[in-house]
């Protein structure tokens, strides 16, 4: 079988940096992807903007999905990489695939049947309803090719290969930046399809991955056993997939319900706080990326070093990247915090979106840490197989601790915006304090297991 790197054996950081900055790169490339799209709306009009934010809640049905499935899958099969059964890992990787293809197609059936109510629900009406949907229904056309990019870097990142989803990102952002302007505007026989044009061009860069990617993956030899009767769902694998994918999937699907909670909260001042907090969260993404595939790097080495039960390694490799991780959050803390202006307008010249934008980063920098120790926290309790905190936690800081709180700020104390923004400030560190107890107290139980 041919793996990238020997996770078993090579020095932690030397692994964490090789694994992680791959990773990084490849996300960064993908985030400016989101920002493109963002520019390119920015450009038909603020309602066009607030649509496409408005969307993101719902997208990230997609990526919960896929998520879920990946990590999962990525834990699966780098354990039986570790453990150094190649059978079980091949098998492994083709059910994951069959899982995914199966999944692509129940969320295209559910996600166009349940968006009209959804972006009604955030106060989507009329002509910014339609606009709105003419961006969803064709992504959730295309979520098969979205899932299967997913399990396909699963089985990469299992055998420690995180440079081809990098390769595809950076190919995909150029690619992106071609079609978005090109598809939005029309030309070259093409007529202009607006906002459903930068969905397209978000399914086709898609397409492109399902292809790349397969030919990667092909190369691990974890899909030799690639065949019609290898394909067809066995019990084994797919409740395997369920159990560790369902947590993560969950966990993902409570970031989408934030956004949704969110999203719906601060609907109510109006499309310009909407927009601001589309600009803000992808501000967000793009300093968020180097502890994201910092993620990425402590899953595959908590997965298959548990795996071979090498747990000294396991816990070097969780404290190390949250060590490097706050390091590293702090520095964007600062370069956010001070920079908020001019990085709002970049995306717009609205001076009320901007002055809400401004607000956001302001008190959204603060909380950069804590997304490194709760991320961290659950990507490695999913490596360990251990995947149910990140459920219950992510349900306090996404929903059960977020309402609370946001009335409490914006209403009770007359805050109004500023207390949705300072709302997700105490539920997230907050949060993060658990979740370094909790990790903690799990890799002391290990420890004492092992003696």
């Amino acid at each position: 079988m041919n793996r990238s790197h020997d996770l078993l054996n090579d020095p932690i950081p030397q692994l964490l940096k090789t694994l992680a900055i791959p990773t990084s790169i490849g996300l960064f490339f993908n985030t400016m992807f989101n920002v493109v799209d963002t520019f390119f709306a920015g450009f038909v009009s603020t309602q066009a903007l607030a649509a496409l934010s408005l969307s993101f809640p719902i997208f990230f049905l997609i990526i919960a999905v896929g998520a879920g499935i990946s990590s999962g899958a990525t834990a699966l099969i780098g354990h039986a990489v570790g453990a150094g059964d190649d059978t079980d890992a091949r098998k492994m990787a083709v059910q994951a695939l069959s899982f995914g293809l199966l999944h692509g197609i129940l969320l295209t059936l559910v996600g166009r049947l349940v968006s009209p109510a959804l972006l009604s629900l955030l106060g989507a009406a009329d002509s910014y309803m339609e606009m709105a949907l003419s961006y969803m229904d064709i992504i959730f056309a295309g979520s098969l090719f979205f899932i299967v990019n997913y399990v396909l870097n699963a089985i990469l990142n299992a055998t420690g290969d995180t440079r081809s989803f990098r390769n595809f990102l950076v190919a995909g952002f150029f690619l992106n930046l071609v079609l978005d302007p090109w598809f939005l505007f029309g030309g070259m026989g093409l007529p202009p399809l607006g906002l459903s044009g930068i969905a397209w061009a978000t399914v086709i860069v898609q397409l492109c991955g399902n292809i790349y990617l397969f030919s990667r993956a092909r190369r691990t030899g974890l899909l030799d056993d690639l065949a019609w009767r290898a394909i067809f769902p066995e019990r084994r694998p797919y409740m395997s997939l369920a159990r560790l994918g369902f947590p993560a999937s969950l966990n993902m699907l409570t970031v989408a319900i934030g956004f949704f909670v969110i999203t719906w909260f601060i609907s109510r001042f109006g499309k310009d706080a909407v927009a601001a907090y589309g600009i803000g969260t992808r501000i967000e993404q793009v300093v968020l990326l180097p502890v994201m595939g910092m993620n990425i790097a402590t899953l595959a080495l908590v997965a298959q070093n548990s795996g071979a039960r090498r747990m000294d390694r396991v816990r070097e490799a969780v404290f190390t990247a949250l060590k490097v991780g706050v390091g590293l959050m702090l520095v964007g803390t600062a370069a956010v915090y001070v920079a908020a202006e001019p990085l709002v307008g970049l995306f717009t010249r609205d001076e009320a979106v901007v002055r809400r934008g401004i607000e956001l980063l302001r008190v959204e920098s603060l909380v950069f840490p804590a997304y490194v120790i709760l991320y961290t926290s659950v990507y490695a309790l999913q490596g360990l197989k251990r995947p149910a905190f990140a459920v219950g936690i992510g349900f306090y800081r996404q929903f059960f601790g977020l309402l609370p709180f946001f009335y409490l700020f914006a209403n009770h104390f007359g805050w109004g915006l500023k207390g949705v923004w300072w709302g997700i400030f105490v539920v997230t560190w907050s949060a993060a304090g658990i979740a370094v107890w909790y990790i903690r107290r799990v890799l002391r139980e290990i420890g004492s297991e092992d003696v």
